[in-house]
């Protein structure tokens, strides 16, 4: 029995599998995140491990824990989570989606050694620039630091004892260098840090730790339990949707997006705002694009005119060419290809006629330019995309993956109805770090292809091209 870990935003999530990789049981605890200020989002570390006894808990009650072999772990990203030297928490995480420290980050990616050691742009969603930001404005807090811990690893922590981090999501704070894979003296420096405040790094699949003894006795457990590395919530549900071999790639709509193409080498290209990470497995690393409100885009407009969700997509009927309503999707600001923390939402076009439904096309269309954006940046780069899978909860739309197979040009694949996401991936890097080969990392069987609407695909040209052109017009008001 192999259980899968994924610390989200909004909740905690795990999965149990078995040696034939069938789910056994599955739990979650929700949790939500705060936003003190503009700009900021903010979640209690202790709030985690709550959640986590909570789903071992319930996973415990339904189908016991004894057997249980491996543990991995998925999680958010970036987030600064702060401990003293008695691993003691300083002060609420700042979470991926928090853009306070959008001047730090600016003023670090000036610095061309970020982007050259990391192969990134310094983005205000990363964990240097929050520390630099707390050395700033919570000076006693950032003296206090002994060790700097992403969201996953603490609860690692609190399972293990160690301070443990995988590859890809270290690659996401901007002191990786991400082609050695390794901590960068010099850009830890550069931000008043020492490699002795970071976690010890291991592969996804290595074994990062054993569960504590504690927790074993208290589910009945008598053999050790191994602690995988995991990986970031991107990269694990890359493991978990099977893709890790170059050509590979998914499309994920969940409250972000992300487009996620597997590389066999490592190519950044840190300017077109594309990240350039390790994946979770050894000698791999992915690229990806990535949107910061996808189906919250969606969610926000419905609040706004107090529909649901389910049944605003019903009424969508069939795909038809792009309307006049422009939205831009970016409701918290953006990362690529724009990489601005101050763009904002907007719709462009609105007329008298438009009505409830148009509004929630043009939502929809909004995010998809968005996916087009990723991609041919993405493309430009080099990176190799044959096949698309599709993931998140906006997948379930198949009016919107129409759409961004139209927009793409390129069939969009549909799994099985089942769970292929990052709490599934962990799990697959948990039976990796016992001894599974590579080999179990298939992709799951497709369900149906969405095939792009060849009638629709130069409407959809067009429509991006005026998209980018009401970014542009946009950009220069906020």
């Amino acid at each position: 029995m192999h259980l899968g870990l994924d610390l989200g935003t909004s909740g905690l999530k795990g999965l149990l599998i078995d040696d034939e990789q069938v789910i056994l049981a599955e739990a979650a605890s929700p949790m939500v995140a705060t936003r003190p200020y503009d700009g900021w989002s903010e979640q209690r570390p202790l709030e985690w491990i709550s959640a986590a006894k909570n789903v071992l808990n319930m996973l415990h009650r339904k189908v016991g824990l004894s057997s249980l072999q491996s543990i991995g772990l998925s999680g958010q990203m970036h987030g600064a989570t702060l401990l003293d030297k008695s691993d003691r928490v300083l002060r609420p995480c700042i979470l991926w989606n928090d853009t306070r420290s959008h001047a730090e980050a600016a003023a670090m990616d000036i610095d061309p050694e970020f982007r050259i050691v990391s192969g990134n742009i310094v983005f205000p969603g990363f964990t240097a620039p929050k520390l630099r930001w707390v050395k700033k404005h919570e000076p006693q807090v950032f003296d206090q630091v002994a060790k700097v811990l992403l969201p996953k690893d603490f609860l690692r922590l609190w399972l293990t004892g160690d301070h443990v981090t995988d590859m890809s999501d270290a690659a996401g704070t901007g002191w990786l260098n991400t082609g050695q894979r390794s901590w960068s003296d010099g850009l830890l420096a550069k931000t008043a840090l020492r490699q002795d405040q970071m976690p010890r790094l291991v592969e996804g699949s290595e074994i990062s730790g054993s569960l504590r003894q504690k927790l074993r006795n208290q589910f009945g457990i008598t053999q050790e339990v191994v602690v995988a590395g995991g990986g970031g919530d991107n990269a694990a549900s890359g493991i978990g949707a099977g893709v890790s071999k170059a050509g590979d790639a998914f499309a994920s709509l969940g409250t972000s997006g992300v487009l996620f193409a597997a590389c066999d080498g490592y190519s950044p290209d840190a300017a077109s705002a594309v990240h350039t990470f390790c994946h979770a497995i050894p000698n791999m690393w992915h690229q990806m694009g990535v949107i910061l409100s996808a189906t919250d885009s969606l969610n926000w407009y419905c609040r706004l005119v107090g529909k649901d969700v389910l049944t605003l997509i019903g009424q969508l009927g069939t795909l038809q060419a792009p309307g006049k309503p422009v939205f831009l999707p970016y409701l918290g600001g953006e990362r690529t290809p724009h990489n601005n923390a101050n763009a904002r939402g907007a719709f462009i076009g609105l007329e008298h006629v438009t009505s409830t439904t148009a509004g929630a096309r043009a939502v929809v269309e909004g995010v998809v330019h968005a996916f087009r954006d990723n991609f041919n940046v993405l493309s430009s780069t080099g990176t190799k995309i044959e096949r698309i899978m599709a993931v998140g909860g906006g997948s379930n739309s198949d009016y919107w993956l129409e759409a961004l197979a139209t927009s793409l040009n390129m069939p969009i694949d549909v799994p099985v109805s089942g769970d292929f996401g990052g709490a599934f991936g962990a799990a697959r890097l948990g039976m990796m770090a016992v001894g599974a080969s590579d080999e179990i990392i298939t992709r799951p069987p497709v369900y149906k292809t969405i095939q792009p609407n060849k009638d629709l695909i130069q409407a959809f040209i067009d429509a991006h091209e005026g998209y980018c052109e009401a970014y542009k017009m946009v950009k220069n008001l906020t």
